[in-house]
């Protein structure tokens, strides 16, 4: 059968997308990779779809496409009756088809990533597996070429899909992701997500926080988001009844991960409103969890007008009548993403109605890590590469050590002393706790019985924008003990992690310095409940530098009471490490133990300057057999064991092991260093890092040392630590390295 074409028109925009692709996918310098990066709500399926149709009616019949989709929320399902809707003519399948009869000319074969690379899955057993591997090496015996299309690459990033498409051995692979950054070594091109509203496809804007003012007085966080997002849902769907539009506009509830007693409070809230799921007005997708969701919940006329909801769909879930998002926090650890604004950013009749009610869509959030949340979602200008061991590096042994857990740190009474004495010596502290607590103001600490936040508000045309925010409200909301026990409890958790205690143990040391009542010999300031909860969380970061503060004094190693436990490490024979597709003049690092390692492994964008310093020295000498790269956690990597000053445990993981030609064996470990006359290191631990260095390698016929740049030049240390690298302990690496040991 000939292929009709689409049944539908593109956009300009759309159609400019489509012969970008046939252009890098066909000329004569063309690249393997193509990496598109399209804004959520551009149609990239109909782009991909038209592409596809045009390459096989025009360019080459004898081509098997291959489109990989996201696992979550039957993406590839959607996305084949899409073809078949749109491009009756050609022929589509799904995995297990490909399996049963193979590849095809002219077909285009959709799978979920989950069915190829989730573990456990029963698409790829080993039986079936050789049937996929056997149906690729049929389809190459006929002389078919494969093209893949990774739809959200970003979600796909693993040792096991790059086996997948390799196997495929594709001619050109396509990439395709809202957060997608140019990648030198790809074709790369951008949709302008300013095109795409133009053509009415999604919101000409994005508010945040609409409604909240500065200094807004805070009840609850629930009540008061819920409220605003009812408000404007309402005023939305009478704006829809005004222009006589069967559409009924959905709030989207994301919560974070854990608490479900957040999500029963969010339920009452709604059902003291009016809304439930009895009365078909509320719904929940969560992976977990899936209550009263409709077969019209996608549809503009869709009964419930709440969704409550967590990750799990944001990618690949197409809803146009959400116009709302409330982005409910916890402990403020988690972030926002892209993809996930992208859903309410549709528009329901792919049209604007020159409205800004309608026009517009709308996030209410308390989160205050919104704009990092963004920032961390952009995919990084960098990739991951798989590399594999050289034999020569493959015997090499050497003892690392583990903490024994058997006796880990001091107790509480003795780590309160010692907070205590470090608060008392940095601020003066002393008894009269009136002039305590003006010497701490003073110093910038916050007190009172509100919990102060910052909110980010304003209007953004794209997306990206919102990481470039300048425009925050203060928030302020009177403390409730029976309803901020729980950010009580987030705060301190945030702040013990850096004393490696319990909640419970820091909470009490907590008290036992600032809260009203119990034993107060202790006792800077006797706060009452309420300021003391607010103290804590308005104070979070400032209260866990302290902390960190005082876990960085000089340890003493208690030698009788910790032993770390020994076991061998052994250089894995293959590893991932971050590439920087961009740099130049790309050279091999023959010196380095993995096959086919480069310069792009080394540079600012993936290595610090000390790191990146020393591999090129490493790569400059000639009495250099091997340099191994070590990881930075994990307990295939080498490990040492230091004591904080409360002598809690924790392992460091030292950056290089070196092997010279006359078998000397050196383990080095790189710090910031100095820059006109400042120091770059941000490691309080260094000192204690550096004794436990020390410690190890006695007895041991190794060399060692922490290395640090000055001056774009590299200086060595292993006797005394000194941050000061004018001391003498520091010395040029050149004259280290050749003379082999200090």
């Amino acid at each position: 059968m000939v292929n009709p074409g689409l049944t539908i028109n593109l956009f300009e925009f759309q159609e400019k997308a489509v012969m970008k692709l046939i252009d890098a996918t066909t000329k004569v310098d063309a690249k393997e990779t193509v990496l598109m990066k399209a804004p959520t709500g551009s149609g990239k399926t109909i782009i991909l779809i038209d592409y596809i149709d045009k390459y096989l009616s025009n360019i080459d019949k004898k081509t098997a496409f291959i489109w990989l989709c996201p696992g979550k929320g039957n993406l590839e399902e959607q996305s084949r009756d899409k073809m078949n809707k749109l491009s009756p003519g050609r022929n589509t399948q799904n995995l297990f088809d490909a399996l049963t009869s193979g590849f095809s000319e002219e077909s285009t074969t959709f799978i979920n990533w989950e069915l190829v690379t989730k573990k456990g899955n029963t698409a790829i057993r080993d039986s079936e597996r050789k049937n996929l591997f056997d149906r690729i090496a049929d389809a190459h015996r006929s002389g078919i070429e494969f093209i893949v299309i990774i739809d959200e690459e970003h979600s796909n990033n693993t040792a096991k899909a790059k086996f997948i498409i390799n196997a495929f051995a594709a001619r050109h692979t396509i990439r395709v992701s809202a957060t997608a950054v140019k990648n030198n070594r790809y074709e790369f091109f951008e949709i302008d997500e300013l095109d795409v509203i133009n053509a009415g496809l999604i919101t000409k804007a994005l508010y945040v926080n609409e409604g909240i003012e500065e200094n807004l007085n805070i009840d609850d966080d629930y009540n008061t988001l819920l409220d605003l997002a009812d408000v404007k849902r309402k005023e939305i769907s009478n704006r829809y009844k005004e222009l006589n539009k069967n559409i009924r506009p959905l709030v989207l509830i994301q919560f974070p991960n854990g608490q479900p007693e957040t999500i029963l409070s969010v339920e009452k809230k709604l059902e003291s409103i009016g809304y439930t799921y009895d009365n078909g007005m509320v719904s929940k997708w969560m992976s977990e969890d899936k209550k009263d969701l409709p077969d019209n919940l996608t549809e503009n006329d869709g009964i419930p007008v709440f969704l409550l909801m967590k990750q799990a769909i944001s990618t690949g879930w197409d809803c146009p009548r959400a116009k709302i998002l409330v982005k409910l926090r916890e402990g403020m650890s988690e972030s926002f993403e892209i993809q996930t604004i992208g859903r309410i950013r549709r528009m329901p009749e792919a049209c604007h109605y020159e409205d800004d009610i309608l026009d517009f869509c709308f996030v209410y959030t308390f989160d205050e890590k919104y704009k990092a949340g963004l920032l961390s979602n952009m995919d990084k200008a960098y990739e991951t590469r798989r590399l594999f061991l050289k034999d020569k590096c493959k015997t090499f042994t050497l003892e690392k050590e583990i903490r024994d857990l058997d006796f880990d740190g001091l107790g509480e009474r003795e780590v309160l002393d010692k907070i205590h004495s470090f608060l008392v010596d940095k601020y003066k502290l002393t008894t009269d706790k009136k002039l305590n607590q003006v010497k701490l103001e003073a110093a910038g600490y916050i007190f009172g019985d509100e919990i102060l936040g910052s909110v980010l508000h304003g209007k953004f045309i794209k997306t990206d924008m919102i990481a470039e925010a300048q425009t925050f409200y203060t928030t302020r909301k009177r403390v409730n003990t029976h309803k901020h026990g729980i950010e009580l409890l987030h705060s301190v958790d945030t702040i013990k992690s850096t004393i490696g205690m319990s909640t419970a143990k820091v909470k009490v040391i907590l008290e036992r310095l600032f809260r009203k009542g119990g034993n107060g010999n202790k006792k800077f300031i006797n706060l009452p409940t309420a300021e003391f909860y607010a103290f804590v969380v308005n104070n979070e970061h400032r209260l866990k530098e302290e902390f960190r503060e005082v876990t960085s004094d000089m340890a003493v190693q208690m030698s009788l009471r910790l032993q770390p436990k020994k076991s061998q490490f052994r250089i894995p024979e293959q590893e991932f490490y971050r590439y920087d597709s961009g740099v130049k003049n790309e050279v091999e690092y023959l010196t380095n133990a993995y096959h086919e390692y480069t310069s792009g492994y080394a540079t600012s964008l993936v290595r610090s300057t000390s790191e990146m310093l020393f591999e090129k020295y490493c790569e400059s000498k000639d009495d250099i057999e091997w340099v191994y790269k070590n990881g930075d956690t994990g307990q295939q990597y080498f490990s040492i064991v230091y004591v904080d000053a409360l002598q809690h445990q924790w392992l460091f993981y030292a950056d290089y092991i070196v092997k010279k030609k006359d078998g000397t064996i050196w383990v080095i470990e790189t710090k910031g260093g100095e820059s006109q006359g400042k120091d770059k290191n941000i490691d309080r631990q260094i000192a204690n890092k550096f004794n436990a260095f020390k410690n190890y390698a006695k007895g041991k016929d190794i060399q060692w040392g922490f290395v640090r740049d000055k001056d774009r030049e590299l200086y060595i240390n292993n006797t005394e630590f000194v941050s000061d690298m004018s001391d003498d302990n520091w010395i040029a690496l050149d004259e280290i390295f050749d003379r082999g040991n200090l």
